[in-house]
């Protein structure tokens, strides 16, 4: 009875806010069928408009074409605006474009960028001991800071929860034991039982004097928290910000959202992983099966990454901190563990694809077998491509998906990149207690990532992320032995998808490939 009570409360929290949501979605439609029918009118009117609506749906067209973009991702745009340039015109010019940010953001962004990485340089003796072990993974960790600016480090003890209920507990210690800052910055919270505990803890801190900052991105929440919850943790000491809040005016930047999961105790322990802080992640509740994710707890030198990482975020959304060396204390720690250790994290604000890039030279090394969980697999043709070739020179490669869909039009999406992969030798696993949420990687037991960046276009190409990236840690043994365990419960689906598919199934995956990178 008691658990019927506490659920009866939250759903009174998400009405109020899927009411919001229902508000702002039927506003932007309207404001996209105005301009749309504006744009028709126009169109009708004379011949010469007509005219330069096609020359300029043609002209779009072949700029996406002349971009430096993966093929998957501009043929979905090219042929929706040449077959209906106005209607695909009036599309891409609200969600086609990756890189564009509010001006305030990206000045934000810009400024407080520079001084938060002077926190953070590499040392070279770390690199070169790598070096020395690996070259090739030092070449990665080399790519890693060139491009996303963040160091490869030692003296980081790393532990590895395979479920996201003992990642919880620990985090609730941790965090009760801070004594000057705590961090927070997540995708999706619930106001229901899990962060009430965790609520209870910040409350606790906070009357003690340490600072505690909360962060979440409002589209992943709004469906958990009602629009008074700002209020209710600034009540406890909390100060809390919310990330591109979604509102009722055609905004190209409401596309990208902040997905990552970050927590930062005094700057000495971090965690990560894929995990949100909503009830159904640590099973509480049961919307989809057995829910399956995994986190990491970092403690050492490694963790001043994460900050760097929170802070960037935090000061983008709103006034910067004027000093941050506070954040950033010179630990007297002495890890036991020898490994490597690299968090990094990626946005639209990157040059690049800096994200799957990481992925890409992972599968490109592995010599003995690449394992991966997701749970969407909506891949681009250079990650197709990786994949067979592994697969091809004898690596064996595995992907593990969910048994049990939260989305299913995505879920139907992901299934029809199977047949192209298994048909080249990759083997495909779905995981039939139910829904697998973590963001993991294995390659040869010595080289692992963890993190929240799925293996889609929106973590890839769209969204916020963060992730890191492990090297002759302890942890990787119990990430295999993970792998392990996944494989025991999930059935192999390999052999079911190398057959041939009817014509009508076929032209409707054709469809779901084709529009994959609008999702």
């Amino acid at each position: 009875m008691k658990r019927q009570k506490m659920r009866t409360e939250q759903k009174s929290n998400v009405k109020n806010s899927v009411g919001r949501l229902v508000f702002v979605g039927l506003s932007l439609l309207l404001q996209v069928l105005w301009i749309l029918l504006l744009f028709l009118r126009l169109n009708a009117y004379s011949t010469a408009i007509s005219l330069c609506f096609s020359v300029g749906a043609f002209l779009v067209a072949l700029s996406i074409y002349a971009k430096h973009e993966n093929a998957a991702f501009k043929m979905p745009w090219i042929i929706l605006i040449l077959a209906f340039p106005v209607l695909g015109l009036c599309i891409y010019l609200v969600f086609g474009h990756k890189n564009v940010v509010a001006k305030a953001m990206r000045r934000r962004f810009e400024t407080i960028e520079p001084v938060l990485f002077e926190q953070i340089p590499q040392d070279e003796a770390v690199l070169g001991r790598l070096e020395e072990q690996d070259f090739a993974v030092a070449n990665q960790c080399r790519y890693i800071k060139r491009f996303g600016h963040y160091p490869v480090y030692r003296n980081t003890d790393v532990t590895f929860y395979p479920d996201a209920a003992e990642g919880l507990a620990a985090q609730l210690h941790d965090l009760a034991s801070a004594e000057h800052f705590i961090f927070m910055e997540y995708h999706a919270i619930e106001e229901a039982e899990a962060f009430g505990r965790i609520k209870d803890v910040l409350a606790e801190r906070a009357a003690h004097g340490v600072e505690v900052r909360l962060f979440y991105d409002d589209v992943g929440s709004i469906g958990f928290i009602d629009p008074g919850f700002i209020k209710r943790m600034e009540a406890i000491g909390v100060e809390c910000r919310v990330f591109n809040p979604v509102l009722p005016v055609l905004n190209i930047f409401m596309n990208n959202r902040d997905h990552r999961k970050i927590t930062v105790v005094d700057g000495k322990i971090g965690y990560t992983g894929g995990y949100n802080l909503a009830d159904e992640y640590f099973n509480i509740t049961h919307p989809y099966g057995t829910w399956k994710d995994t986190g990491i707890r970092l403690a050492g030198d490694a963790v001043a990454s994460l900050t760097v990482t929170f802070l960037q975020m935090w000061n983008a959304t709103a006034e910067a901190d004027h000093e941050f060396q506070t954040y950033f204390p010179k630990l007297d720690y002495r890890a036991a563990d020898t490994g490597f250790v690299q968090p990094y994290a990626d946005g639209p604000l990157t040059d690049g694809y800096f994200a799957e890039d990481v992925y890409l030279n992972l599968i490109k090394s592995a010599k003995h077998f690449f394992y991966a969980a997701t749970p969407y697999l909506i891949i681009s043709d250079d990650m197709t491509r990786e994949l067979c070739l592994a697969a091809e020179r004898g690596v064996d490669v595995r992907i593990v998906t969910p048994g049990i869909p939260d989305k299913k039009l995505v879920y139907q999406t992901t299934r029809s990149y199977y047949a192209p992969l298994v048909r080249r030798g990759v083997r495909i696993y779905e995981y039939t207690p139910g829904f697998i949420h973590q963001k993991q990687t294995l390659c040869d037991g010595e080289t692992a990532t963890v993190g929240t960046i799925n293996f889609d276009y929106r973590s890839l190409y769209h969204h916020f992320e963060n992730g890191v990236l492990l090297h002759g840690c302890g942890a990787i043994g119990a990430i295999g032995e993970d792998f392990a365990q996944i494989f025991e419960v999930s059935r192999e689906v390999t052999e079911q998808y190398k057959g041939k598919r009817s014509m009508g199934l076929r032209i409707i995956q054709c469809i779901l490939r084709l529009f994959a990178p609008l999702l």
